[in-house]
């Protein structure tokens, strides 16, 4: 496993994170000889499993005007008189 102290990690983050997603090898951060963190890389992509027209999306109905209506929400409008 790839050692390195923080500061370095600090001033190369993105290009460590990156490099530990291409290679999937883990990355230990120290702080003054003591290990501090492990930068592993994901188990899985979500983003990836998840393809547009697959159904598996969160949908959410609107209501239209006449349900808001009937379910009440007018008397939270103020209308101008």
């Amino acid at each position: 496993m790839k050692t390195m102290i923080v500061s370095e990690f600090k001033a190369k983050a993105i290009s460590v994170l990156k490099e530990v997603r291409e290679t999937g090898k883990p990355v230990a951060v120290t702080l003054r000889g003591q290990p501090l963190a492990e930068v592993v890389p994901p188990a899985s992509t979500p983003a990836a499993e998840v393809k547009l027209g697959t159904g598996k999306a969160l949908t959410v109905k609107r209501l239209s005007d006449s349900e808001l209506v009937e379910k009440g929400f007018a008397e939270e409008w103020e209308t101008l008189a």
